[in-house]
């Protein structure tokens, strides 16, 4: 059995917010690859324990037929055994998706840090206040 354990639907990985800092913007690119990260991780764990269980229950359905029980039951058995296949299938299918959104979430990290990195360390550097944005725009 799988030890998943589902978030609270409170528990987003970053807030959702109008802080667009430079260092609350990496923070929250962070914090989201590593939830995928940890997704993947979690979602490899759950698709091996469907395919083991699949695999039980194909044995199962085996033993029910030579144990001369009614053909429905090995039936159902074995259908069972198939659609865990198939949802271990689903679950591969959404691992590679987490990790494609962990990997497209790093490179827009990387090339955020290369657009702003630079005039966050200027911004963050000096005495003087910074002008509100939009200021230069009237």
């Amino acid at each position: 059995m799988s030890d998943l354990v589902p978030r609270p639907r409170s528990m987003a990985p970053a807030p959702a917010d109008a802080d667009n800092r430079y260092k609350a913007v990496q923070a929250k690119l962070r914090k989201l690859a590593t939830a995928m990260d940890d997704a993947v991780v979690e979602l490899e764990a759950l698709r091996r324990d469907m395919k083991a269980n699949a695999s039980r229950t194909e044995h199962v359905a085996t033993d029910i037929g030579h144990a001369d029980l009614d053909d429905k039951f090995v039936v159902l058995t074995g259908e069972v055994a198939v659609a865990l296949g198939g949802a271990a299938g689903a679950v591969n299918h959404l691992a590679a998706t987490a990790r494609d959104v962990a990997t497209s979430t790093y490179q827009a990290k990387g090339t955020h840090s290369k657009l702003y990195r630079g005039l966050d360390e200027i911004r963050s550097n000096r005495s003087e206040k910074t002008p509100r944005p939009g200021f230069f725009n009237r």
